[in-house]
Parts: structure tokens; C-alpha cells; sequence
């Protein structure tokens, strides 16, 4: 396994996730007859490293892992690529450290994609390269909770020049500032929503009147495990000259398909900041030119069309995350902005209030929508759908219908 940087140290969903409701769904993730309330059924950092190696090993070379980073705490930041061809798709899990079906189908597909010897297998790859971070925020996800670890007087080591900034950023959670999130302490191990720390300048470095913002504005790359991410996706702009696709995997709470008592399986969402063509998102407009809408919207028609053809089964039971949204500050809002179609994928259930027993289904749901991605990319048949249906996929309801 090559190795960039030796070291290594053992040791909430794209929006602030709201309160799971008090009704329950039936026999569900999420429900307490599904609860088990930990996550030791899920793929830990030591396992996800020797898994790794297997896949790369037993691959023969088709899958390339490499270390691109390191998290604050100083765990290695892991990579996994697969295929040859001219279109990129970059996908990440664990952006939050409680929310785990994402790296599990990324291992699987990793897994089939790096051992299969099906001719549709061999050609898909020849069109797409797949370039995965599964596990991205790992001192996260060893503590089981959403936000890395890491304090406000570490930044200003790194960012001297914030030291008379108005801080910490409104995303850092530590004792004066929700202190207690999802259950999780903050106030003796502080840390920071890194899914608010992007910026769509890719080199923008922080300045102190930009702090402490807020969930509108841009973030500022301040955290280690975003600054990886944002050096991959510049990498493969270096390599490639675009990064056609990026997907997020995240999960939610347990919300409805509007109109029904049908508990939501994952929700799919491809907006995430105004149109910069439009008067709402005019103060985007140097990014009017990269912006693609309607690509977003096929690629998550892909995915939802993948699982609608599964059948009447839960995997029907697929919604459209909030919309209208304008937070630049997120993965997927930075890398819109920067021309590449976004997909977020959000799960039912963090692990603190999703049983494992349902866990097979839900990465399955997740391994069939990104398969149907990477597929639509790779023949281009995602490039004929019609992103005008995306309009017509069921709105998530926080409560059930009558």
C-alpha cells in the first residue's frame, strides 16, 4: 500500500440534524425494536485499514490505495481508486464519524469493481475513474459522533492570523457552544462540523474577518480533514481538467415520503446553493459559467431510478432532501459551484438511533444507487435522462401523513 505521508496513530447530515420524533414507524431503523444504540457492527478504523489492503491486494493493482492526508489527531486519510478513463467521480464517507452505511458500500463496491472479470465490469472502467474517501473524518468516527477532534487554540497555532478574529467559527462545538450533540460531549474534546469548513475559492486561505460566519457563507478550510479533501479534488482538476461527479454520504433522521406513514429508506438531493444564474444565487456569478444543474439532477435520477426498480419494497421509499438550500460551506455547495454534478445521499439514522439489524438493507440502497451513478456515467446513459423528472420525486415529510 503506497504511503504519502507513515504515520499512523491508534488511539450531523449535511444540515444540523434535527430531533429524531417521538412517533414511531413500525418495525424500522430508527424505531426502538431496531435499536441497539452502537456501531460495532460497522467497519472501525483499524478493520477499514486491513480491508483496504485486502481489496488492493487481492485486485491484483486494479484498485490503487494510497494515504493523501492525515486527520487532526493524526490518523492516515485513506484513497482508493479504480478505473482509467476520462470521467471522475469522487465520492466520501464519514464526513460525520456517525454516519457509517457510506464506507460500507464504498468497500463493497471497491471489492466487486476491483475483483470482477465481467466484460461490462472491464468496459465500465475503461470510461470512469472512481476515486473514493471512505472514512474521511476517522478521529470522528472512532468516537462514534459528528464533529473531528480538534480545539480553537489548535487553529490559531496553524492560523495565527485569526488570533483577533471574532472566534471560533459557528460550526466549532465546544462548552460554550453546543456543548452536547447527538449525546456526544464537546465541551472536553472540542471539534468542528467539518462539513461547514469548505470554501468554492479551492485556495482560499482564512482571513479574520471571515469568522466566525455562519451557515450562508463559505467556510475556510481550517481543519485538516477538509483541507484533504480539497487537495484530492484539486489533484484530480490537475489530472484530469474536471471532476465530473462528487457524491456525499450522509445519514438523517426518521422522516416520511410526504402524504404517507412511509418511513423515508435515504433522501437524494443535487441543489444545495442558488443557481448563480438566478437573482438568488447572484452572488455566485463567477461561477455561472461551471454550475450545472441539470446534470446534478440526472445523476440523482439515476440513483432513484435504481431503486425504484427494485420493486414494492422499502427501497421505494425514496425522497428529495430539503431544498431551496444556500450553504457554500458544504462539500457538495463548494464543488457544485466548481462544475462538478453533486449528489448527497442521506440514510435514515445516525448510529446512536438506527438498529443494525436494518443495516444490510440500508448500505444495499446506498451500493445501488451509487452502482447506478457509476454506470450511467461510465455508457452515458445518465446524459439522456430527462432532469426535469427529478422535480417529480417525493418531498420528505418530518412527520407521517394521514
Amino acid at each position: 500500500m503506497k504511503k504519502k505521508i507513515l504515520t499512523v496513530v491508534s488511539t450531523l447530515a449535511l444540515c444540523t440534524s434535527l430531533a429524531m420524533p417521538t412517533y414511531a414507524a413500525g418495525n424500522h431503523p430508527g424505531t426502538p425494536e431496531q435499536q441497539t444504540y452502537n456501531s460495532s457492527g460497522f467497519t472501525d478504523y483499524g478493520q477499514l485499514v486491513k480491508k483496504l489492503e485486502k481489496i488492493e491486494r487481492s485486485s491484483q493493482g486494479r484498485v490503487d490505495v494510497e494515504v493523501v492526508g492525515q486527520s487532526n489527531q493524526g490518523r492516515d486519510i485513506y484513497q482508493a481508486r479504480v478505473g482509467t478513463g476520462d470521467r471522475v467521480i469522487l465520492i466520501e464517507s464519514e464526513i460525520h464519524g456517525n454516519e457509517k452505511t457510506g464506507t460500507e458500500a464504498i468497500l463493497n463496491l471497491l471489492q466487486h469493481l476491483g475483483s470482477s472479470n465481467s466484460p461490462d465490469v472491464k468496459a465500465m472502467l475503461e470510461e470512469v475513474t472512481l476515486v473514493t474517501l471512505p472514512k474521511m473524518n476517522p478521529d470522528a468516527s472512532e468516537l462514534d459522533r459528528r464533529g473531528n477532534v480538534m480545539s480553537w487554540e489548535e487553529v490559531l497555532q496553524d492560523f495565527p492570523q485569526l488570533e483577533g478574529a471574532d472566534g471560533p467559527t459557528w460550526n466549532h462545538y465546544y462548552s460554550e457552544n453546543r456543548a452536547t450533540i447527538q449525546g456526544d460531549d464537546y465541551a472536553s474534546q472540542p471539534g468542528f462540523d467539518v462539513n461547514r469548513d469548505f470554501n468554492p475559492d479551492l485556495d482560499y486561505t482564512p482571513e479574520p474577518e471571515d469568522v466566525p460566519g455562519s451557515s450562508s457563507q463559505p467556510g475556510w478550510y481550517i481543519t485538516p480533514e477538509a483541507q484533504t479533501v480539497r487537495d484530492v479534488y484539486k489533484d484530480l482538476e490537475d489530472e484530469f481538467g474536471k471532476v465530473d461527479v462528487f457524491v456525499d454520504l450522509h445519514h438523517q433522521g426518521l422522516y416520511y415520503v410526504d402524504g404517507t406513514s412511509e418511513p423515508v429508506t435515504l433522501s437524494l438531493s443535487g441543489q444545495f446553493v442558488p443557481d448563480p444564474s438566478s437573482e438568488a444565487g447572484s452572488k455566485y456569478a463567477e461561477y455561472e459559467d461551471t454550475y450545472d444543474y441539470d446534470f446534478s439532477r440526472q445523476l440523482n435520477l439515476a440513483a432513484y431510478d435504481a431503486l425504484q426498480s427494485m420493486g414494492n419494497s422499502p427501497f421505494d421509499n425514496i425522497t428529495l432532501y430539503s431544498q431551496g438550500l444556500d450553504l457554500p460551506g458544504t462539500a457538495l455547495g463548494s464543488f457544485a459551484l466548481n462544475g462538478s454534478g453533486t449528489v448527497l445521499f442521506e440514510v435514515t439514522g445516525q448510529t446512536q438511533s438506527m438498529g443494525q439489524k436494518k443495516k444490510g438493507m440500508l448500505v444495499k440502497a446506498v451500493e445501488t444507487g451509487l452502482q447506478a451513478i457509476i454506470e450511467g456515467v461510465a455508457d452515458g446513459s445518465v446524459d439522456e435522462l430527462d432532469p426535469e423528472r427529478y422535480e417529480d420525486i417525493p418531498e420528505t415529510s418530518y412527520q407521517p401523513g394521514i
